[in-house]
């Protein structure tokens, strides 16, 4: 079967044999099709001078061919009009984030694969591999070679065009049921909005349950972040920031007016309101300023049946549960036990036995920079944050820490250009 990248770029030929130019878009509707797969019904030519013109399909006497050939002289071609409706397909779809249906998940289409059935040619197949960008620069068969010649294989990667939702095109309108975005994974909502308009965006937003859109929002940039809550009701912001981890909503209120945010805060409940007042006031560029609140500290004459009864009561709250902290009776940190340990230990054991005395810990004031150095020498998932007496204020984590220090142009969630 022809995928999308065989066909453009070729020659078109009219009745005579004269070049009327070659091809750049293919137009594919739904409405023409008596199957659920968009039909071919046009090409989008492009001529000298830069000129355009939509031949029907109707006139074309070999599709698959080294050059495709119509019926008439171009003078006589009635041009196509596009519905509202058509797809293009290199405009539309070609590296363009769809849904996939079935997979519930966010791809991006490097091919489309066009089947030919009782002498109509349809959309069947979307490429999202790798084989799909080889094809598209001219390397497929060589690569393909290459894996025949070490014994491996090419896998192809196709979503059929069935079990696909376009998430715009054309003029960037949703066509994707609100619903079934939500079931999405939150980074690939939040990567969704990035490529919407404001209108879009905030229609989406408005279709997210309160836990839903906090860990979406987490998934952005802060400064992304305060544009999509900007025209939000300050009840509906309060709620959310509820829901975000305290270093994140702490983060997302940094970016807003201080008229804003203290009104925000005013309308959060108590607890989550002091734990981000608290992050507010260390410097942005601090260990403080990137820690959480949320993690789990035990006491250490506690036994290990203890230990598990508080997770369990309180883990689920935390930002990580593989490290767990132990304090003495002023929450001095003195130790650490790694999940394994309690899974393994005698369930009457004191916590005060197997726990490792030697922690690494960072003051409050360390620099970002510095902690990230900390976590990658020591290769931990998370550091916790002591003041000048050693009283653990809370914890930074390896993607926290390295999300602050990395260049921009590395940040995978970094939004695109608010439409």
């Amino acid at each position: 079967m022809p995928y999308l990248s065989d066909l453009i770029n070729k020659m078109v030929a009219d009745v005579t044999g004269e070049r009327v130019g070659s091809v750049t878009d293919l137009v594919a509707s739904i409405h023409h099709s008596t199957i659920p797969f968009p039909v071919i019904t046009a090409l989008l030519v492009k001529r000298s001078g830069n000129q355009q013109i939509f031949i029907p399909f109707s006139d074309v006497v070999v599709f698959i061919s080294p050059a495709i050939p119509i019926s008439k002289n171009i003078e006589n071609v009635i041009p196509y009009q596009l519905l509202e409706d058509d797809i293009l397909l290199t405009r539309d779809v070609w590296d363009k984030q769809i849904i996939d249906t079935d997979g519930l998940r966010v791809v991006r289409v490097n091919d489309v694969e066009i089947a030919q059935v009782e002498g109509s040619f349809y959309v069947s197949n979307v490429d999202v591999g790798a084989l799909g960008l080889l094809r598209r620069i001219g390397m497929a068969k060589i690569a393909q070679r290459f894996a025949s010649r070490m014994q491996q294989s090419l896998p192809d990667s196709v979503i059929g065009w069935d079990d696909v939702e376009l998430l715009h095109h054309g003029d960037m309108r949703l066509k994707v049921p609100l619903a079934k975005i939500a079931e999405l994974h939150p980074a690939d909502i939040a990567n969704l909005i990035s490529d919407l308009s404001r209108a879009q965006s905030h229609q989406l937003l408005d279709s997210l349950d309160v836990e839903t859109l906090a860990d979406t929002l987490e998934e952005v940039e802060p400064d992304f972040q305060a544009s999509l809550v900007e025209n939000m009701s300050d009840e509906k912001v309060a709620d959310i920031l509820e829901e975000m981890s305290p270093d994140d909503a702490a983060d997302l209120l940094a970016e807003l007016s201080q008229e804003r945010r203290d009104g925000l805060l005013e309308q959060m409940e108590d607890e989550a309101a002091q734990d981000v007042r608290g992050l507010l006031a260390y410097p942005e560029d601090s260990a403080g300023g990137i820690m959480t609140t949320d993690f789990v500290s035990i006491p250490a004459n506690i036994t290990t049946n203890d230990a598990i009864r508080t997770l369990r009561e309180t883990g689920s709250e935390a930002e990580t549960i593989f490290y767990v902290y132990v304090v003495d009776n002023q929450d001095r940190l003195i130790g650490v036990i790694f999940l394994k340990d309690l899974i393994f230990a005698s369930p009457e054991t004191k916590i005060s036995e197997y726990m490792h005395k030697r922690v690494v810990s960072v003051p409050v004031d360390e620099s970002q920079n510095d902690v990230a150095q900390e976590i990658s020498k020591y290769n931990l998932l998370a550091i916790p944050v002591v003041d000048e007496e050693g009283h653990i204020l809370g914890i930074v984590t390896a993607d926290d820490a390295l999300d602050k220090i990395i260049p921009t142009a590395w940040k995978k969630r970094l939004p695109r250009i608010y439409h």
